[in-house]
């Protein structure tokens, strides 16, 4: 089982929609790779030595970041170069055949309208229904989102309950995503459409992808599909729902209701290729979020804690309990940890010199926070997407948390994933899958004399 992220490349062409490029290597040496940060498993670039060896967020050993109280308030400190939380296919761009963003038809307010209403916070419900008869005067927001820089690009919808899983496989040109209503959907990427609906036989908690394999944890089990060969099966063992899944270190891990962690590895001699290699325990309710960085596992609970585990031995480590509400997502950025809670925070952690993490920064929020992702705009700047349970998702520039702009949905957004190219994605209680993407800025035009 390849254990390689695979991180967008900013430096390509645009292609066609969702388009993986075809021939051989480049004869250019890879920009990335040459700053010691490409670690795509494929890369057309050419690379003197290959990448290390990952999956999901990586620590940067280069990174210079200052996350202090003072450099975040101020906005000072320098920008980090973004890891993904999850592994990404190829470059992939804008689709051209799906409805447009949506905006409203609603003329544009005047100056004096922009004085007198404050910036709305929220969607109009009268405008989601199609009866809102203020116009201008409505104090409350007619369009699905705010901020500039970015735009939607695509609705896709089936599903009929809560998104809880996005992932997109190495090599092909599908999406795929998965739901509380009992199915994954698999997405043409060059259409928009829907190819085909997979029967789960249970609710899906997570949604993973990670080389020819996709996983979807349902309860009691872990199903599992090669893309390539189309061959699948089941992983049996876990007790109740599958939350949380991650892999690292040519093993997959599992959070599962119980608060366990069951851990498979991947073999080329077994029938099926995964067997069983430990199941930890420490954790006294249902984990719920899980990410590897820098030879360590961090598992997030409903029991308030941060669990550290040594990803070669398996040994519990560290228990953070910074928390007073439920950790819902972890993820590694440079030399930081960050984690979000349903106790109304975002907390920044770094480590000490005795080995130890210590909360070095706290960002409040008016909401409990359900969902993290790190990505970086157009212009490299480093973004956090932050998913609140008052159905919007912050938009962040890091490390001053200045905020960039808000996505709205009808219900809270349970899952944000970052892709290849400027793309993201955010899936709602309701179903709904929405397409974004960071576009490009416009051309510094130069006037000769």
């Amino acid at each position: 089982m390849a254990t390689k992220v695979v991180r967008r490349h900013t430096n390509r062409p645009e292609r066609s929609v969702y388009a993986r490029p075809a021939g051989g290597p480049s004869k250019t040496v890879c920009a990335f790779w040459a700053a010691g940060r490409c670690t795509r498993e494929f890369c057309r670039f050419l690379h003197a030595d290959a990448p290390p060896s990952s999956m999901n967020p990586q620590i940067s050993k280069k990174s210079s970041l200052v996350w202090t109280k003072e450099a975040t308030a101020t906005g000072k400190g320098n920008a980090c170069n973004a890891t993904q939380k999850s592994n990404a296919p190829q470059k992939i761009n804008a689709p051209q055949k799906i409805n447009a963003p949506h905006e409203s038809n609603a003329p544009q307010k005047s100056n004096a309208a922009q004085k007198s209403n404050p910036t709305p916070k929220s969607v109009c419900k009268f405008w989601v229904d199609g009866n809102c008869v203020k116009g201008d005067r409505c104090r409350y927001l007619h369009n699905w989102f705010r901020g500039e820089g970015f735009s939607m690009l695509a609705k896709l919808q089936g599903h009929t309950k809560a998104v809880t899983g996005i992932a997109l496989p190495e090599r092909t040109n599908k999406l795929y995503s998965t739901s509380k209503d009992g199915t994954a959907r698999v997405w043409d990427c060059h259409t928009g459409e829907c190819g085909s609906v997979i029967d789960l036989g249970g609710e899906a908690g997570s949604l993973i992808s990670e080389g020819p394999w996709v996983f979807a944890g349902v309860p009691n089990l872990v199903k599992v599909w090669n893309i390539e060969t189309n061959s699948e099966f089941n992983l049996d063992g876990p007790v109740g729902q599958m939350h949380a899944m991650v892999v690292g270190n040519e093993m997959l891990f599992a959070g599962t209701q119980n608060g366990d962690i069951c851990v498979w590895k991947g073999s080329t001699e077994t029938n099926p290729p995964f067997y069983p290699a430990a199941t930890l325990k420490g954790h006294t309710g249902a984990v719920v979020c899980l990410t590897v960085g820098r030879n360590r596992l961090y598992s997030g609970s409903v029991d308030h804690t941060i669990k550290v585990w040594d990803l070669y031995t398996l040994q519990g480590v560290l228990t953070l309990n910074g928390h007073s509400g439920a950790v819902m997502s972890l993820l590694c950025w440079d030399q930081f940890l960050l984690s979000c809670s349903l106790d109304n925070t975002i907390k920044v952690w770094a480590a000490t010199e005795g080995g130890g993490l210590e909360v070095t920064y706290t960002h409040n929020e008016e909401q409990g926070v359900l969902d993290l992702a790190g990505m970086t705009d157009a212009e490299s700047k480093p973004i956090l997407l932050s998913s609140c349970n008052d159905n919007s998702v912050r938009i962040y520039e890091l490390p001053s948390f200045t905020e960039r702009g808000r996505l709205f949905a009808k219900q809270e957004v349970r899952m944000v994933e970052v892709g290849p190219g400027g793309l993201f994605f955010s899936g709602d209680a309701t179903g709904l899958l929405s397409v974004w993407k960071w576009m490009d800025p416009p051309a510094v035009k130069v006037e000769s004399s």
